[in-house]
């Protein structure tokens, strides 16, 4: 959990939400415009999904977290999922500044 050390979310949580509830990472392409926004977005989820699964299928779905992060393939995963939070971020940035550049001043609902 980033925002509370204190507490643990086992790694089949945390990708079954990011990958199952969030997006398809096998084909994210039918989630631009909903979760994704831009291709740029697609190809990146993509990417970490390819990277993911490459360690999956090295140590077993059914792997304990540690298997998973002691993977020599675990750094590409990190990487990808690295430059995909960083281009939403800075695509979430470009999107809500557009209404405040146009004079809107009250919080967008």
């Amino acid at each position: 959990m980033w925002l509370d050390p204190g507490q643990f979310e086992n790694l089949d949580y945390t990708v079954h939400v990011l990958f199952d509830d969030f997006c398809d990472a096998d084909n994210p392409s039918s989630w631009l415009g909903r979760c994704l926004r831009t291709e740029e977005e697609v190809g990146l989820m993509a990417r970490l999904g390819a990277a993911y699964g490459v360690v999956q299928d090295s140590v077993g779905a059914d792997a304990r977290d540690e298997v998973y992060l002691d993977s020599p393939a675990w750094p590409a995963v990190v990487t990808a999922a690295a430059r995909l939070a960083q281009v939403m971020v800075s695509n979430d940035h470009v999107a809500l500044s557009g209404p405040h550049q146009s004079g809107q001043r009250r919080p967008l609902v």
